[in-house]
């Protein structure tokens, strides 16, 4: 008896030995991207002191975050390689672990000195048996419209006040209309004052503010109103950047004052990335500790900038204009999309969802009455102003855009 009390004793040390010496259970092999992405880091930086940092993106779990990231440190260390403070090293190594709906994606950003960086990447099928794949939120977007005038629209902020007010910002002037009686009365207006000619494509933006009425953005022109309900503006010339979504998350982009597209720098930056390629529209998504960035490229590329890897997606049927939206449903946070203008048949918008990397469509198209000339997020953050002009009419129209959860 005390014999097979001492046999099992010696069995459940045995284990625990085990145990500690192997460390905690991993999820999955790992292996071979270790390796691959190791040997792609030495090959770069050969002996020498480097620093190692691991960000993670994905839904790896924290025990294959752990063991990858021991795992790399002993790979490279027995590769020559002295792992050391950042101040220290003469090359810095920053892996990010992220992932899309077919692959993990690891990206290594190698830093050495003053020279631009080296970007090495590996790529992992994703396999999954047995895990349900989760149906996309089927939602509804609904169009109320704002505002029609001859005139080219270039933004409308609402005012939701007693009575209700309107913004309208044209190429020439910026007007207030109050609500009465059921008809729009013009309250008030101001000519925006501008020494050179206009851009072709002429774009501006309208962003309620909580401290003063009204912000308003021109290429090379930027105009605010004064403390107080009444719209008393002052205009001058500027290249002030422009907010590029709704005052929750905080990023502004620099316009061209001579095009119609942001010319790809960046204030205050996303994470690391200071300046991305020129781009059209930029779109958030918030991630539980970081924010993920959309943006259509001038070049026709959609990239994802997360501030430590730019990914570029393919774009079939995508326009240049996009808005975010942070509703209560599906998700919670979706992305409108225009649609890609053939000249054929009217443009639409389409709301996306990105449950990894790779865009979902969540809604079914909508439909406007011509081309899409404008997509803003508002300044609440839950829903957007398209405007497009009418193919039948010639006449420019607003319209606000909300999200409904489908049954």
């Amino acid at each position: 008896m005390f014999n097979l009390l001492g046999r099992f004793s010696r069995f459940v040390l045995s284990l625990l030995l085990l145990s500690f010496l192997l460390g905690p259970a991993r999820a999955s092999d790992w292996s071979d991207p270790e390796q691959q992405l190791a040997q792609k880091i030495t090959a770069i930086t050969g002996p020498g002191a480097v620093s190692l940092d691991l960000v993670n993106r994905s839904s790896l779990s924290q025990a294959d975050i752990d063991g990858i990231r021991s795992t790399l440190r002993n790979q490279l260390s027995a590769a020559g390689l002295t792992l050391v403070n950042p101040d220290q090293a003469a090359a810095t190594v920053q892996v990010s672990l992220s992932e899309n709906l077919q692959s993990y994606v690891w990206v290594a950003r190698i830093q050495q000195g003053t020279n631009q960086p080296a970007i090495e990447i590996v790529s992992v099928p994703r396999v999954e048996p047995g895990t349900p794949l989760r149906e996309p939120a089927v939602l509804l977007i609904r169009k109320i419209q704002l505002w029609s005038q001859e005139d080219p629209i270039l933004d409308v902020a609402v005012i939701d006040s007693s009575p209700p007010h309107v913004i309208v910002l044209d190429p020439n002037k910026i007007a207030m209309h109050a609500l009465e009686d059921g008809q729009w009365q013009l309250e008030q207006a101001f000519q925006v004052p501008h020494s050179r000619p206009w851009p072709r494509d002429l774009r501006g933006r309208l962003v309620l503010r909580k401290d003063h009425l009204v912000d308003a953005y021109l290429p090379g022109i930027f105009c605010s109103s004064a403390p107080g309900a009444a719209l008393n503006l002052s205009c001058r010339e500027s290249d002030d950047p422009w907010p590029l979504a709704s005052e929750q998350v905080t990023l502004n982009g620099f316009f061209s004052p001579t095009r119609n597209f942001f010319t790809g720098a960046l204030a205050p930056g996303i994470g690391q990335e200071r300046t991305v390629p020129p781009f059209y529209s930029a779109a958030p998504i918030p991630r539980e500790k970081y924010v993920l960035w959309v943006l259509t490229g001038i070049d026709g590329q959609v990239r994802e900038v997360d501030g430590v890897n730019v990914q570029t997606l393919s774009r079939p049927g995508w326009g240049s204009d996009m808005a975010s939206t942070k509703t209560s449903c599906g998700s919670g946070s979706q992305v409108l999309v225009s649609s890609n203008s053939d000249g054929a048949t009217p443009d639409t918008v389409r709301a996306y969802e990105f449950p990894d990397r790779e865009p979902v469509p969540v809604s079914q198209p909508v439909e406007l009455g011509g081309r899409i000339t404008s997509l803003w997020t508002e300044s609440s953050g839950s829903t957007a102003v398209v405007v497009s002009r009418n193919w039948e009419t010639g006449k420019y129209e607003a319209f606000r855009l909300t999200i409904a959860c489908g049954q």
